[in-house]
């Protein structure tokens, strides 16, 4: 029974305690809860007054940026206003001058009139006079312009020879003093102590007995050799030595080093001069290249196309005139970029095209065509500048010169083989150019005589003062020196000078 009583207390007091919890719980979830009311309240309490002085900002924000837009709209109109009433105030200027523009135009227009009016007074008046002065000299128009003309011509004419003779005469003091000069210059600065050289073609021999063995058994081993390398022995009286002639002249002196290699060794036999002549043909090739590259090289002309060089340096076994011309192209180049650099030209296309402006020199032998052509088509078909191409295309005149530098060239060319102590000519040659001269002037209409002076560097001319006056004087002078350059081939300048005398003969009686 009592265990019954402490398990119902037991009960009904475990009961009562979860009454009293949850009662207990019901408390503090409601005080929580109030606590949570209470700051939900404040927050919407917080933002209201935010969004209140959020709402304040914006206002005055928006009333500031009407009063702004509403003074610039006051500032423009006022802008407005006064440049309207400037422009009111141009048009009234402009409405002002129209007027007085108009009322000009009228006063002008009056003039023009009375102006016509009196024109024709005038012409009126000059076609009375002008038929008056036709009645009186008895001649229309046309006849009195035509003598007045005539006798204005008669006296101005030899006015005129007189003032083309000093126009000329000042500009070819000019010129001449400023080509000296410059010539001069160009001359001392390269001071070449070149001077005329031939290319020997003779063989010296130690004996006349060795003439019999280059000639060998019934003329096997000379008829051998000339075969082989292209050339003529020729084996005469002259003692100790024969002579090899060849128009090519590379091929010429393969076979001048070939012989003297037999002589020297002794061995003249068909084998032994097919074997040397080989090797001497690449001992020149060598020594070609070896000259070409060299002349590039003192004409201060890098980077040739190796073509050009091996060309270049057959130059070196062809002469002119006695003249070397491997030597004559790198005097010409030296000279040329000195000209060139005083009169502001292009030194370097200066340069190349003198080194290379007798290139054709070397390719005649095979190639038809003269010596200029050949070397331009040659350059030109290995790349080279445009403006050297013309140059050696020109040099001589025969096609049209397209540049300062193909001028220069010529010239630096004519120096070079003009110089003294640089060329040699023959007399045959000398007397061909002098007839040449004669027959040039002789040609002319009016011409009584002429004479080739100073080695055919200068002709002069005399003619019939009746048939030449002192202006066809000029012009015949002119004509001539025209024709000498485009007919004749000399190394400088040729000077062609005609006199005309007049002469007042009579006899006292």
């Amino acid at each position: 029974m009592d265990i019954w009583m402490w398990v119902i207390i037991i009960i009904v007091a475990v009961i009562a305690g979860g009454v009293v919890g949850f009662f207990i719980k019901q408390a503090i979830v409601e005080k929580t809860l109030e606590k949570e009311r209470a700051n939900a309240d404040r927050i919407v309490t917080e933002a209201t007054q935010k969004a209140q002085d959020i709402e304040l900002d914006a206002k005055n924000k928006a009333l500031e940026m009407r009063q702004t837009a509403e003074a610039e709209v006051v500032r423009r109109r006022n802008e407005f206003s006064r440049e309207e009433d400037r422009l009111q105030k141009r048009r009234e200027e402009l409405d002002i001058r129209a007027d007085r523009l108009e009322k000009r135009e009228q006063a002008i227009n009056k003039r023009q009139s009375v102006i016509d009016k009196r024109a024709n007074d005038v012409e009126k008046l000059h076609i009375q006079q002008m038929e008056e002065l036709q009645r009186i000299s008895a001649m229309n128009t046309e006849e009195a312009r035509q003598q007045l003309l005539d006798e204005v011509e008669k006296d101005t004419r030899t006015d005129m020879a007189r003032i083309i003779r000093q126009i000329e005469a000042e500009a070819k003091e000019e010129g001449d003093r400023k080509a000296r000069a410059i010539i001069t210059t160009a001359i001392q600065r390269v001071a070449s102590e070149h001077v005329s050289e031939i290319t020997t073609s003779v063989v010296p021999l130690p004996s006349d007995e060795m003439k019999g063995r280059i000639i060998g058994r019934n003329g096997r081993n000379i008829h051998a050799f000339e075969q082989a390398a292209g050339v003529d022995v020729i084996v005469d009286d002259t003692p100790e030595a024969v002579t090899i002639s060849c128009f090519d002249p590379v091929r010429r002196e393969v076979a001048r080093r070939s012989l003297e290699k037999l002589v020297l060794d002794g061995r003249i036999h068909p084998a032994h001069i097919e074997k040397i002549l080989k090797t001497e043909q690449k001992e020149v090739d060598r020594v070609i290249v070896e000259a070409g590259e060299e002349a590039a090289f003192n004409a201060g002309v890098p980077g040739l196309h190796p073509e050009i060089i091996k060309v270049l340096g057959r130059l070196k076994f062809r002469t002119s005139y006695g003249q070397n011309q491997l030597s004559h192209a790198v005097e010409t180049a030296k000279l040329a970029a000195v000209i060139g650099s005083e009169l502001g030209a292009d030194v370097e296309v200066c340069k190349v095209g003198a080194l290379l402006h007798d290139l054709g020199k070397a390719m005649d032998y095979n190639v038809e065509g003269t010596h200029a052509q050949i070397g331009a088509e040659f350059v030109r078909r290995l790349g080279v500048n445009a403006k050297v191409v013309n140059a050696i295309a020109s040099h001589h005149h025969e096609v049209d010169q397209d540049t300062l530098e193909a001028a220069i060239i010529e010239a630096a060319d004519a120096i070079s083989g003009a110089r003294p102590g640089a060329r040699r000519e023959s007399l045959e040659q000398y007397l061909k150019r002098v007839r040449a001269l004669e027959e040039i002037a002789d040609s002319y209409k009016g011409v009584n005589q002429s004479y080739a002076l100073q080695a055919g560097r200068e002709i002069r001319i005399f003619v019939q003062p009746e048939d030449i006056d002192d202006l066809d004087a000029i012009r015949l002078a002119r004509d001539i020196a025209k024709k000498v350059e485009e007919t004749m081939q000399y190394p400088g300048q040729i000077k062609v000078t005609v006199i005309r005398e007049t002469r007042a003969v009579d006899y006292a009686k």
